[in-house]
């Protein structure tokens, strides 16, 4: 059977740009429509099922996509990283369950916490699959996926908070929208790349030797072999907990927000810090299409391809971080009276600032998909411990006496942290892999 080719980086960038542009603007169309609809306090419930989820499900996850899409040696089958991923998603969903009881959150909230959880669930298996096209470089699959989601989300959301007034049936129509996802368009997209790939049939061969059971033959079939998923683990955890790290830093300021000042205010500052995501799209699309070749330069001891790429990539992240700040002191009034109401536009100087901090976090986030591409996964833990810990003790300081600025500030220091050890750690992966060149060339 003939392959899928893998399509150019150019290609791959302006498919996964295109499907990020739809998702994100389907997403903050949520947004947009619990704020028109309803009040602050609809955004803030929302939100904050989005922020007790996130760090549980980025920990679980075990950021497998990153480390499928960067395996140029083919270490794991894609059989290993699904068997791994159901598990960890299922302990996921009964440790957001029990921190949802323990927490004492009013029953609507908790409802909304677990039916967004849900929806996460499915995400976190579609997921793996994005992992391994994402390995072939066909971005063009992922972005359709993220294209008819997005807007399903936005219209089952949307049912679900008309037929029902509240942001309960909203999370249970974005729970049916991901799910539908998944095994409507996610699991027929794994069958085909696996048919049409080499590990596919790798993976056939082995099972026949192996004489596993007929109906485990199936490449889409997960395994769980002890010693291979303990190794992947043990691989993957660091990238576990720094993902888990990062979501901590995003989502701290909003834990302070809804103890100290509620759902409103937590309501307003998540609606103006999702601006962000517009160059949050751009650097996704163009790191998660550039990641396989970066890893291919780095896994060749190509240092100069692997920097020149990975430079060219930070210029972006710059240049994107100062259109937005020059945007929102330009017109951040007027922006988001027409986006949200009149009374999200009186903190029109959080937008500025939260415009800083995206900048700054846009240059971070290419330097750790660098970080990632060269395999270096367990300095990422002691890197984001500092930086949560940083944004943790900023919170816990300026939150009760400067409320949502003294959230702002929070963000700004752990950003900068962030940045400027990612920087670190780059400068020395590229600098042993150049000695390391260097003592090969006079070896031979």
């Amino acid at each position: 059977m003939q392959q899928l080719k893998p399509l150019t980086l150019r290609r791959n960038f302006s498919w996964t740009f295109t499907g990020h542009l739809v998702y994100a603007a389907s997403q903050w169309g949520m947004l947009v429509l619990l704020a028109k609809l309803g009040s602050p306090e609809m955004v803030g419930q929302f939100t904050l099922g989005l922020a007790v989820t996130a760090p549980v499900i980025m920990f679980t996850n075990l950021q497998l996509r990153q480390i499928q899409a960067t395996d140029a040696k083919g270490e794991y089958v894609f059989s290993d990283y699904l068997g791994l991923r159901l598990i960890a998603t299922a302990l996921a969903f009964l440790i957001i369950a029990g921190i949802t009881l323990k927490a004492g959150y009013r029953w609507e909230t908790s409802l909304v916490i677990w039916a967004i959880a849900l929806a996460k669930a499915f995400e976190s298996i579609s997921d793996v699959f994005y992992g391994l096209i994402q390995q072939h470089e066909r971005m063009d699959r992922i972005a359709i996926a993220l294209m008819i989601k997005g807007p399903l989300s936005l219209l089952l959301l949307g049912i679900g908070v008309s037929l029902t007034g509240s942001v309960v049936g909203g999370a249970i129509g974005l729970a049916v929208a991901w799910g539908l996802v998944l095994f409507g368009w996610d699991l027929r997209n794994g069958r085909l790349i696996l048919k049409n790939s080499s590990q596919g049939r790798e993976r056939e061969d082995l099972l026949v030797a192996d004489a596993e059971p007929p109906n485990s033959q199936n490449p889409l079939y997960p395994r769980w072999e002890g010693k291979t998923l303990a190794k992947l683990v043990l691989l993957a955890l660091p990238l576990g907990l720094v993902m888990m790290l990062i979501s901590l830093n995003t989502n701290i300021p909003r834990y302070f927000l809804e103890r100290y000042l509620g759902e409103r205010e937590l309501g307003i500052f998540s609606a103006i810090s999702y601006l962000m995501v517009a160059g949050n799209m751009v650097v996704s699309a163009l790191a998660q299409s550039a990641s396989p070749r970066l890893a291919k330069y780095y896994a060749a001891g190509n240092s100069t391809a692997f920097r020149t790429l990975l430079f060219k990539l930070v210029g972006v992240g710059l240049m994107l971080g100062a259109g937005g700040v020059f945007i929102a002191v330009v017109a951040g009034k007027p922006i988001l009276t027409l986006l949200y109401k009149p009374e999200y536009a009186e903190r029109s100087d959080l937008f500025v600032w939260l415009m800083v901090v995206a900048g700054i976090g846009y240059v971070s986030s290419f330097l750790g998909y660098g970080i990632t591409a060269a395999r270096y996964f367990q300095v990422q833990m002691p890197l984001f411990a500092l930086v949560t810990g940083a944004s943790g003790l900023a919170c816990l300081w300026l939150i009760p006496t400067m409320g949502v600025q003294g959230a702002v500030i929070a963000l700004i220091v752990g950003a900068i942290v962030q940045a400027v050890f990612s920087f670190a750690v780059i400068a020395y992966a590229v600098y042993r892999l150049d000695r390391y060149q260097r003592t090969k060339s006079n070896i031979d």
